[in-house]
């Protein structure tokens, strides 16, 4: 997109303007929303060419992509927004390969009456979150669609990183005998975003653990290079992302539910809503799965990183033709843990 550089045009009203079909049009007003704002929160030297696409060179290594679109409603929540939240999901999908996250696109549906200065705070979030990640945002596109026909914004965000020599994590390496290790409380997303929805107040903040997990990854690879399966239990929450790699590995999982870290306000909540912890989104969490031998080192690393502290083996991978979940409960029995059926919350992230 070239720059503005003949006429006067008026700067955008960041505090009272609003998204108008113009934004939208190819023409100077698109120009203008692409200089004014996201040129100015982006910045960087690919971002800056205004190319249609991004050139860039590589480590060697394998590749990684992955590509996440965004609806979370409400905009903005405890804890984060619909800005970081795209930069972190996208970021942690190329990590939980194992990969370096490299360069991020940002792609935005805007729909028309959508106020300026929301898009201005949801933008410089997305800058903040990229830069706090040392993953820049390196390409984009911007559409907008009439009134009454999108929800004020959406958000695609691609990522594109490489895997070190040596690093295999990949969902169908589960074995028996592995053990499986969340990197600390869960459900904590999922129950901000329904609280702030249903107006309630449960004594104490819950919020959004929105977070970038390359950094965490990256220590935990430098400790145990064979770490089997990485993943991180974002919508359907750690209960769907287990089942989603027993049917991958072909494995059953045994957790144990006294081992599972849940915050006590995020328990109550659930209690109060009549949800399910287990199957609560999580946006700054990752599940490991590695060799027994190798469980210790793996969480010693965790626990020294920041977004690890209270990481926690909560079971172990057992041969089951099922590939059942299982949960050793705290009155001493058992039951399924089923793939989550429908939706729990909608629009979660």
């Amino acid at each position: 997109m070239t720059k503005i550089r003949t006429g006067y045009i008026r700067p955008l009203d960041l505090k009272n303007g609003q998204v108008d079909m113009t934004h939208g049009s190819g023409g100077r007003a698109m120009a203008q929303l692409v200089e004014e704002l996201f040129l100015a929160a982006f910045d960087n030297e690919y971002l800056n060419q205004q190319n249609d696409q991004a050139s860039f060179a590589v480590p060697g290594g394998r590749m990684v992509m992955a590509t996440d679109s965004h609806v979370v409603s409400p905009l903005f929540f405890p804890g984060g927004d619909i800005g970081c939240l795209s930069v972190h999901g996208t970021v942690n999908d190329v990590a939980m390969a194992g990969a370096v996250p490299l360069y991020l696109s940002a792609g935005f549906i805007l729909e028309e009456g959508f106020p300026l200065a929301d898009l201005a705070r949801i933008v410089a979030s997305m800058a903040r979150a990229a830069a706090d990640a040392g993953v820049p945002i390196v390409t984009g596109d911007t559409k907008v669609v009439e009134r009454g026909k999108g929800d004020g914004v959406f958000i695609n965000t691609t990522g594109v990183g490489v895997v070190p020599a040596g690093v295999n994590i990949s969902g169908e390496r589960a074995r028996p005998g592995d053990a499986i290790i969340v990197s600390g409380p869960i459900g904590d997303h999922g129950v901000a975003i329904m609280s702030l929805r249903e107006n309630l107040s449960f004594g104490t903040a819950i919020q959004s653990d929105t977070a970038a997990l390359h950094g965490l990854v990256a220590d935990m690879i430098a400790a145990v290079a064979d770490i089997h399966v990485l993943r991180d239990p974002t919508r359907g929450g750690l209960a769907t992302t287990l089942n989603e790699i027993a049917r991958q590995s072909g494995v059953g999982m045994m957790l144990h539910e006294t081992a599972l870290p849940i915050r006590a306000e995020v328990r109550a909540a659930c209690e109060f809503l009549g949800l399910d912890p287990l199957y609560s989104a999580n946006e700054g969490k990752l599940v490991a799965i590695c060799a027994r031998e190798d469980a210790d080192r793996v969480l010693a690393a965790m626990r020294a990183h920041p977004l690890g502290r209270e990481a926690a083996l909560i079971g172990e991978v057992i041969a089951d033709d099922h590939h059942f979940v299982q949960m050793e409960t705290a009155f001493g029995g058992r039951r399924i843990v089923d793939w989550l059926t429908g939706e729990q919350l909608p629009r979660i992230c």
